[in-house]
């Protein structure tokens, strides 16, 4: 399945915050995580929390869209949306 994420990197902590809409209107999984931007930290740093998140091994994570942005693309190899929304929340409804 694939995850639209919104990360705050040297956000202090890491954590999981809920859900918001993108300025399209579409649902995208707020993260805050502690590393910086830079060298790749914070996107280990998602690729963890996410993986902690969601009980899964970090090695079926990987960001296929955005590295060098705060909007990513995540694909969760071998999960389904069910399983995703039963462990982070469902979604808010778009339109």
């Amino acid at each position: 399945m694939r995850l639209t994420v919104r990360v705050t990197p040297r956000g202090g902590r890491d954590a999981v915050e809920g859900w918001i809409l993108d300025a399209a209107g579409r649902p995208a999984l707020r993260l805050r995580v502690a590393a910086a931007a830079a060298d790749g930290a914070a996107n280990t740093a998602v690729a963890a929390l996410l993986a902690k998140a969601l009980d899964l091994p970090r090695s079926r994570i990987a960001i296929v869209r955005g590295a060098s942005a705060r909007l990513k693309q995540i694909e969760i190899e071998g999960f389904t949306e069910g399983e995703a929304w039963a462990a982070l929340g469902a979604p808010p409804p778009t339109g």
